[in-house]
């Protein structure tokens, strides 16, 4: 069993992300900018938030958190975007999830400007991904792709079943991997069997946010198994989505939580925001 180090391929990103930023300081004049939306006082989205801004300082881009309390109207967040739509030192505009119950997410969503979309939640970016173009990809997915590059895991051909059909991972990530020639299977909460696709499967993605989900008999030996999910239980330790202390021997590769696919979301956005401001050459 292999352990997939997502902290160390994370700065490994970040550090070749740092090296591109001074070159195109150097060179173009041109530091990327991120802009983040913060609606409210959820604690777990200001911690993201707080590590998003320590990531942008880390590899040299300009970056702004407007923040916003919870009895806004979502005609001032859309002129806020509107605003960072049209100002040519952001690269990047991120809302960070999720809104409260007054907010239409999806029309906030579609207000972004496709070009600055770095979370990959747009339709435009979406339908891209699925036709197989290039786009902006959600940062999640993403990541895990990067693993599976990093660590020489072929997808052509491969059993993948992705346990979860989230706009944010579930669906971006089948896209990616039927676009990398893997044959998938999406499970949701209204899959009859489970433990029938998962069993069956060569890699096994999960990210439902049900700690322990996926246990023992849930996975075939030498599986490969990526758990996205990140929860906090009672004892105030993090855990993923699968039970890891014994489904870990059965596999070829795991990724831990912490120190999985988390760290890779942020190394992502600042690959996508980079990606972004090189658009602008």
């Amino acid at each position: 069993m292999q352990l997939i180090d997502g902290k160390a391929l994370a700065k490994k990103v970040q550090d070749s992300v740092a090296t591109e930023v001074e070159q195109l300081k150097q060179e173009e004049n041109i530091v990327p900018g991120l802009a983040v939306i913060l609606v409210g006082d959820d604690p777990a989205s200001h911690a993201y938030v707080k590590m998003k801004a320590k990531a942008c300082e880390k590899v040299g881009f300009y970056s702004i958190t407007h923040n916003m309390p919870d009895t806004i109207s979502q005609d001032e967040i859309i002129a806020t975007i509107e605003m960072m739509n049209s100002n040519p030192r952001i690269d990047g505009i991120l809302v960070q999830l999720p809104l409260p119950k007054h907010i239409d997410t999806d029309k906030i969503l579609e207000v972004i400007d496709p070009k600055k979309d770095v979370d990959g939640f747009h339709a435009y970016n979406v339908g891209r991904l699925v036709t197989g173009l290039d786009s902006f990809v959600a940062c999640t997915p993403l990541g895990v792709m990067k693993m599976f590059e990093e660590y020489n895991i072929e997808l052509q051909g491969k059993d993948v079943c992705v346990v979860g059909a989230s706009n944010i991972v579930g669906k971006p990530m089948a896209s990616l991997l039927l676009n990398a020639n893997a044959t998938v299977t999406i499970t949701h909460i209204f899959t009859k069997d489970l433990k029938a696709h998962t069993s069956k499967a060569d890699i096994v993605v999960v990210g439902v946010g049900v700690p322990g989900l996926i246990k023992e008999d849930m996975v075939k030996e030498g599986a490969i198994v990526i758990d996205i999910g990140i929860n906090r239980i009672e004892d105030g330790s993090l855990v993923g989505d699968v039970d890891f202390k014994n489904v870990s021997p059965k596999c070829s590769y795991i990724t831990p939580v912490p120190g999985g696919v988390g760290p890779m979301t942020i190394a992502m956005l600042l690959s996508n925001t980079l990606k972004s401001a090189k658009q602008r050459v």
